[in-house]
């Protein structure tokens, strides 16, 4: 029936309309690099104790629990407290398990059975019983007030230890990490007992989908409490986003808001992170080895050597975040680094005068020191580039002061370097060190092991390479090319014009060698200057790589940076970039940004068609077709993916006998639904009121087909039929029966009100699942975001189920009732889009205008 209510043209639209849809899907959930991230392992048996917490407070919260992670002889040790460790809070997030901590904690347990247990960490986990935070906002708040008492129970556990700590460190995963912000927001809650708080994967800006008023006041009251006391919050804060992989959670609501006054948060994806370089999924970033390795470095590197406790310094608890999640220059960590550092005495110093330098080393057997005089170097060149492929801790290169040939002390220039997969690598502007004389690379004796040296002199400008990016709307039809034509080191490929989200690139490299004999690599980072969501793509040249661009956060108005393509190249080969637009990835991120706001726009599309019924059955006296409504009202461009769906619902019955309104057992029906709902849980008692109504529906539908069906036999006896039927004129004694075409006309306008009512009762399934899942604790739903929009809905449904568009004609209220669904359509978009659990409001009002149309 709707195929044929649509004409070709708009059928042609909305199949090219799904089809760029499907193109946009998939790019979200398909359209990224493989998992790259190693599985962490248990060596031990992983055991979970459970922390018993005071009656009271285990009454209060009957469905939350505190657990200690443990494996093997530490487990066994542990059972009999006090604890003597470091406290670490691990915070599940939404549908999350306790149980994901055993990565992060085994990972710890092994790293302080190497330094012999100096030091080591107790990781504790809360178990939320997998409540469904995202969905339902309803239990965050307390959530959060258990994960304070948890905290004051955990302290309790090192009272009378040597070191006993004063605080406690988080990690929190997606919701779990808003959790542990929000702890700031309680009143009695002391901020010194957080000394450390990592959140991965976790939705700080705004929630994912917004589908009750109690995930968006909790966020409201986070978010403005961090804004305007963030000069008074000292609390070290890094948030780690997992990249493309995680489609649940985009990377851009995982930044933490930048703030000039508050310098203690950090936010990064995982793709940028050093020894790390993976994008994660949701789920793998607890469990990501690379990750979770990183972190477990920076903790032991946050140590306080005198209180055996993480330090209390934010300025090294920022220092320490810095060198392993943000820029690591290939050695390990230092408060204090020595910047001046004694060179071994050896005869072996080298001169080096050439611009460009190589140099393989293999079992060495003296340690030798190669220099460049920077004298003559500064008067042509403006910039020097090393690069070592031995990946050390050690310092490797350095700067000496007013050298003829050789010094006693250099500048460690090394603590400049970064580090990259397989190489570490230096770039300095020759004019911020003019106190240096020479350039000292060194390199140590060594057996067994072979590495190469690189340096190089340039001008930065043959190696910053401008190349502007291809127009949104080209499609990928056209393509701009640079070439790299000369054999350097390193180059900068400016991309300009490159800030916005829905901008999306797919860059290839291709690399020609000549002579090459062994297996050469190249790096390709991709740097935002803007946030740190840097990704490395690592290629084996010659060879052709194809990489994506495109963004997590839009570059700000008042920052003029311009995104880098870094390539870390070989002088041997020669290099080709193309970048071209890729429409499919731009489509992903109109999904990826934008598509929460669909089901506002979808309810707004049937609103418009709802309301055009409507005036259709005032002005005409009959209900159209709800597609023909939909083409006519909503306009093509706005699709309606879910399409009549309840209009196959078939079964045997007969017409109505009468077009009463109100039927005996609807006052008691109605009366039973306001009861389940205030006794249970709202959402419980819209899904009943939906059932019915379907019922509804599916009654009249079934009583259509079998009068059709029957006046196909027998046309006769049906005409004779409809003749006693019309002789019935006493109508308080024999109220009007309905007849096949105004039961039809009733039937169009009921599937429409269905489908309304699908999407409220979409809209409210979160807080059903929660409640459901927690029918062992409690058997009603406190707070309950849909009980008021129940105790209205019902009654009008209730109404409406027993409504057929005869009775309904000559309503005064009509007309009126017809004309509001156009600024309810426009509001669900304007303030439905970004806020969903208002929808329901919107779609209510129509509703109740129509039942009204009954009494007036």
């Amino acid at each position: 029936m709707f195929l044929h209510s649509v004409n070709l043209g708009n059928l042609a639209f909305y199949a090219f309309m799904v089809g760029m849809a499907t193109l946009g899907l998939w790019d979200v959930f398909f359209g990224f690099e493989e998992n790259k991230c190693s599985m962490s392992y248990m060596f031990e048996y992983p055991e979970f104790q459970k922390i018993e917490l005071p009656k009271k407070l285990a009454k209060r919260y009957p469905s939350y629990e505190l657990y200690l992670y443990g494996e093997g002889s530490y487990a066994e040790e542990h059972k009999i407290l006090p604890l003597s460790g470091i406290p670490v809070l691990f915070l599940p997030g939404n549908a999350g398990s306790y149980k994901q901590v055993r990565s992060i904690g085994s990972i710890a347990l092994r790293k302080a059975e190497d330094i012999d247990f100096k030091y080591h960490f107790d990781f504790f986990s809360v178990n939320f019983n997998e409540e469904l935070v995202a969905l339902y906002g309803g239990s965050l708040q307390k959530q959060t007030k258990f994960v304070h008492e948890c905290i004051k129970a955990i302290l309790k556990l090192y009272k009378g230890q040597e070191f006993a700590p004063k605080s406690v460190a988080i990690i929190g995963h997606s919701m779990g990490g808003l959790v542990a912000r929000a702890l700031l927001t309680l009143k009695n809650f002391k901020q010194d007992l957080l000394n450390l708080l990592i959140t991965q994967a976790t939705p700080h800006v705004a929630p994912v989908m917004p589908l009750d008023r109690f995930i968006t006041d909790f966020y409201m009251t986070v978010n403005n409490y961090w804004i305007l006391n963030a000069r008074h919050i000292n609390l070290t804060t890094l948030s780690v986003a997992g990249g493309f992989r995680d489609y649940q959670v985009r990377s851009g609501l995982t930044f933490l808001p930048k703030l000039s006054h508050h310098t203690s948060a950090l936010s990064v994806v995982s793709s940028a992170v050093p020894k790390t370089w993976v994008s994660t999924d949701h789920l793998s970033i607890v469990w990501c080895k690379q990750l979770q390795l990183t972190t477990i470095r920076a903790f032991f590197d946050l140590i306080d050597a005198d209180t055996k406790q993480i330090t209390q310094n934010p300025k090294k608890k920022l220092s320490v975040l810095n060198h392993h999640f943000i820029r690591h220059p290939a050695k390990h960590f230092e408060e204090k680094p020595a910047i001046i550092s004694d060179l071994t005495v050896t005869p072996l110093w080298v001169p080096v005068k050439v611009s460009k330098w190589t140099y393989v080393a293999y079992n060495e057997s003296d340690k030798i020191y190669f220099t460049f005089p920077l004298a003559n170097h500064r008067k042509i060149y403006t910039h020097a580039y090393c690069q070592s492929t031995m990946l050390d801790t050690n310092s490797w290169i350095f700067g000496c002061i007013n050298s003829t040939s050789m010094c006693q002390q250099g500048v460690d220039l090394s603590w400049k370097a970064e580090l990259l997969p397989t190489i570490k690598s230096l770039t300095l502007r020759l004019q911020d060190y003019p106190s240096l004389s020479h350039l000292v690379v060194y390199v140590p004796s060594i057996h067994g092991s072979k590495f190469v040296v690189d340096c190089e002199f340039f001008k930065r400008e043959t190696r910053s390479i401008q190349l502007p990016v291809t127009h949104l709307f080209s499609f990928g039809l056209s393509s701009r090319k640079v070439k790299l034509n000369t054999s350097g080191l390193f180059y900068n490929i400016e991309l300009l014009n490159f800030g916005q989200i829905y901008q999306a690139f797919q860059v290839n490299i291709d690399s020609k060698c000549s002579g090459v004999k062994e297996e050469i690599t190249s790096i390709y980072k991709l740097h935002i200057p803007w946030s740190y969501e840097d990704s490395l793509t690592i290629a084996q040249v010659p060879s052709s790589t194809e990489i994506s661009l495109k963004l997590h956060v839009a570059q700000p108005d008042n920052d003029s940076h311009v995104a880098l393509l870094k390539m870390y190249t070989s002088s041997d080969c020669q290099y080709e970039v193309t970048i071209k637009t890729s429409f499919p990835q731009i489509l992903g991120q109109v999904v990826r940004f934008h598509g929460g706001a669909l089901p506002a726009y979808v309810v707004s599309s049937i609103l418009l068609a709802y309301g055009g019924q409507l005036y259709s059955l005032f002005s005409a006296g009959h209900c159209l077709e709800y597609a023909t409504m939909l083409d006519k009202e909503a306009k093509p461009y706005k699709v309606d993916p879910f399409v009549i769906m309840i209009k196959f619902l078939l079964g045997p019955s007969e017409l109505p006998k009468d077009i009463k309104m109100l039927s005996p057992d609807l006052p008691l029906l109605t009366v039973v639904l306001i009861i389940i709902s205030w006794a249970t849980c709202g959402a419980f008692a819209i899904l009943l009121t939906y059932l019915y109504y379907v019922f509804k529906i599916v009654h009249l539908q079934a009583s259509v087909t079998n009068f059709k069906n029957s006046q196909t036999v027998n046309p006769k006896h049906s005409r004779r039929s409809d003749k006693r039927c019309s002789q019935h004129k006493d109508a308080a004694a024999h109220p009007p029966r309905l007849s096949a075409s105004e039961a039809e006309d009733s039937l169009r306008m009921h599937t429409t009100v269905a489908t309304l009512l699908a999407w409220v009762v979409l809209l409210c399934v979160p807080s059903l699942i929660y409640w459901f899942k927690n029918l062992r604790y409690y058997f009603k739903l406190n707070p309950d975001p849909c009980k008021p929009l129940a105790f209205i809905l019902i009654p009008t449904m209730a109404i409406l189920g027993n409504t057929y568009n005869v009775s309904i004609k000559s309503s005064k209220l009509l007309k009126t009732t017809s004309q509001f669904p156009l600024p309810l359509a426009i509001g669900v978009i304007a303030f439905g889009s970004t806020h969903l659990y208002r929808v329901p409001c919107f779609v209510f009002i129509p509703l109740a205008l129509h039942a009204l149309c009954n009494f007036m």
